[in-house]
């Protein structure tokens, strides 16, 4: 497996993300081969909280940098990894060696392998949600509660919409794949230049890209998809899950819209929630209104205590 690795100073000076970075190890699927996985890991707390913030395509830990300090100023521990082939995590230079489930393993590897990690809130948005939810599926016991935010599980057992088949041509099509403005074109806010080059970063040129040009391969859209049959055991799995499980949707993404409703139909520790809407945020609502999706995050925590 040829790894490609994006040089420090690529992360240099990046408005608003003045975080430490962590890194670990985990197994790549081929003989010996080792993939490195960047994460931040700020704040402490007394009460043993942690919050898993996974962020999804083509985006990378930067997308949280404003829900992170409203989280650990508030006493509690926040890891955020980056996603195999995004962020300051290593990149695969091949696009066949981007599987559903090899991200997921890596992750699961990365988070409780190496890490240890239990007793977690996962914040799941995109792919942090089609990855997280199925290691909240396989591993309950690691978790106590879920917040799915602009997020789903797809089988392919229903259409994606015209939305996401649009999107997935134009990941295909694109002769260059302009990473920051696909991000800022998932926004209701403007993005300043320099926070829309800090989305670029961890890719200096295309050959950095495979895994974001696979990612929208990856979703199950068919039945017969690769990952079809293991999301569907995960929705089995989601039908008993009991502990506390929040919908926080944004007003303003044409990709997720009504997601939220399977879970809240289906899942059991979802009702009696006070679900939320995220009101003026767009598909990346961490980057429209981070504060305000922290503060629910907060006050879920609050609201169901460990």
């Amino acid at each position: 497996m040829k790894v490609l690795r994006t040089p420090d100073e690529r992360f240099e000076s990046l408005p608003g993300y003045g975080f430490e970075p962590h890194y670990v190890e985990v197994p790549a699927g081929e003989g010996s081969e080792v993939l490195r996985v960047h994460y931040l890991d700020e704040g402490t707390s007394p009460e043993g909280e942690t919050v898993l913030l996974l962020h999804g395509e083509p985006s990378w830990s930067y997308l949280y940098r404003k829900v992170v300090p409203v989280l650990a100023e508030a006493g509690v521990r926040v890891v955020v990894p980056d996603l195999v082939g995004f962020g300051r995590s290593d990149k695969p230079a091949s696009r066949h060696d981007y599987t559903y489930a090899r991200h997921v393993e890596w992750m699961r590897a990365a988070l409780f392998d190496v890490l240890g990690l239990s007793g977690l809130t996962l914040v799941g948005q995109d792919w942090g949600g089609l990855v997280g939810l199925r290691l909240v599926a396989e591993h309950p016991e690691r978790f106590r509660r879920v917040v799915a935010a602009n997020t789903g599980l797809p089988t392919g057992d229903v259409p994606m919409g015209d939305a996401f088949m649009a999107w997935q041509r134009f990941s295909q099509e694109v002769p260059e794949m302009p990473i920051g403005r696909i991000v800022s074109s998932g926004c209701t806010s403007e993005l300043a230049p320099e926070v829309v080059a800090a989305y670029d970063a961890p890719f200096p040129d295309e050959t950095y890209k495979e895994g974001a040009r696979q990612f929208p391969m990856l979703v199950p859209c068919r039945p017969d998809d690769p990952a079809a049959e293991a999301n569907r055991q995960a929705w089995k799995a989601l039908e008993g899950f009991e502990k506390p499980f929040l919908c926080a949707f944004s007003d303003s993404d044409p990709i997720t819209k009504g997601a939220e409703q399977r879970f809240i139909e289906v899942v059991p520790g979802a009702e009696g929630v006070a679900h939320t809407v995220i009101v003026g945020g767009g598909h990346f609502l961490q980057e429209d209104r981070g504060p305000e999706l922290a503060e629910a995050v907060l006050t879920f925590l609050q609201s169901n205590p460990s």
